[in-house]
């Protein structure tokens, strides 16, 4: 199989692995392989592909889209390094307002499942960093949603920076707000 499934610490989301052939020319690897993502529980359909690119301190997040228009994705770093945010906003989640993170790079070639339900962001850690991402529904602007990227109650330690470094947002993710204040009905 060309990939590992690896569980982390919130149920759901999960750690892709993918194998790398390398030699002297490069590598190869499968970023996507519908039967393989399907026998280990991602059977989401994808039918949106996004690509960003972001300065070192940027930090975007943490975004989600409200039902009917949820979405689960695969993130993918190709190129630089980032640190990887996903949190449980699930409202009947025993893990609700818990956080998981991990290294996504160009060197480990990681990839990170987020199901639908859960919030996602991302601090850019090298000089630029690149992602492609998967998602399993089309944006819906009227349905995009955020919560505030260091919201005390979620309390996510942004790798070394801690909470208290001045990350670089957009106007609309300094204006995000707390999880607590989220209409019920925006939840998943």
């Amino acid at each position: 199989m060309p990939f590992e499934f690896k569980r982390i610490n919130i149920e759901d989301v999960i750690l892709i692995v993918p194998k790398v052939f390398q030699d002297n020319r490069g590598f190869f690897l499968e970023g996507y392989k519908k039967s393989d993502f399907f026998n280990n529980g991602i059977t989401d359909e994808f039918n949106q592909d996004n690509h960003s690119k972001s300065s070192h301190g940027v930090l975007r997040g943490l975004h989600y889209q409200s039902n009917p228009y949820a979405q689960a994705k695969i993130v993918r770093c190709i190129r630089g390094e980032i640190f990887d945010v996903a949190v449980d906003i699930r409202k009947n989640s025993p893990t609700f307002g818990k956080w998981t993170g991990t290294i996504l790079s160009e060197e480990n070639k990681n990839m990170l499942y987020i199901p639908k339900g859960f919030a996602h962001g991302f601090l850019t850690l090298s000089d630029t960093a690149e992602l492609l991402y998967k998602a399993s529904g089309e944006y819906v602007a009227q349905n995009d949603k955020g919560i505030l990227w260091n919201d005390p109650d979620i309390n996510i330690n942004w790798g070394k920076y801690g909470l208290n470094f001045k990350p670089i947002l957009s106007e609309k993710d300094k204006k995000q707000p707390l999880l607590k204040d989220i209409k019920k009905e925006d939840l998943l």
